[in-house]
């Protein structure tokens, strides 16, 4: 499944400190490419997201302001590897990424899923905490409650949230984290 053309610039803000994020999306026939600016009191990082024509991560770029990097590769079929190349067994299944810093990534799922409203579907990400750098696999939930909304759940439901998005599904709030400003 091909993913339509977009070009969109977007700006969200932490609910709760200072801060801002900037991001471009850019998504033609041939791939999608994402890069974003972060700065918030705790942390400043610049990333690079690339998707295949069917939105699935191909690879990562995550770079604090300190200097940390943290670089992934991904085939599209759950395997991945880091900026060495070597094998990350332990991100086996992931498809997607979901990094910590920013509501881009919830948008990702959304993207690639041919959604019925109120069946809710299990994706397992690789998930980037930005504070350590590190990256896990983690599995969420995301059910379709109507156009513009999507409850977020981790798998052992012990986090929630209704996300808004708009129509190209990008996330315009994500309640007590994260808010679009532009």
């Amino acid at each position: 499944m091909a993913l339509t053309p977009l070009d969109r610039t977007l700006r969200w803000r932490p609910t709760e400190g200072a801060g801002l994020e900037h991001c471009r999306v850019l998504r033609t026939d041939r791939d999608t490419r994402i890069r974003g600016a972060v700065i918030t009191a705790d942390l400043g990082l610049f990333y690079s997201i690339k998707l295949s024509d069917e939105g699935k991560v191909r690879s990562v770029r995550v770079e604090r302001t300190d200097g940390k990097l943290l670089e992934l590769f991904a085939d599209g079929a759950g395997t991945w590897s880091d900026g060495r190349g070597d094998p990350l067994p332990a991100l086996r299944g992931a498809i997607d990424i979901d990094l910590s810093a920013t509501p881009l990534t919830n948008s990702l799922p959304i993207w690639r899923t041919d959604w019925t409203i109120g069946q809710p579907q299990r994706f397992v990400m690789a998930w980037i905490d930005a504070a350590t750098m590190t990256v896990k696999r983690d599995e969420q939930l995301y059910t379709k409650l109507d156009d513009t909304h999507f409850r977020y759940q981790a798998a052992d439901r012990s986090f929630e949230r209704v996300l808004e998005v708009d129509a190209d599904g990008l996330i315009i709030d994500y309640p007590g984290l994260f808010t679009r400003v532009g």
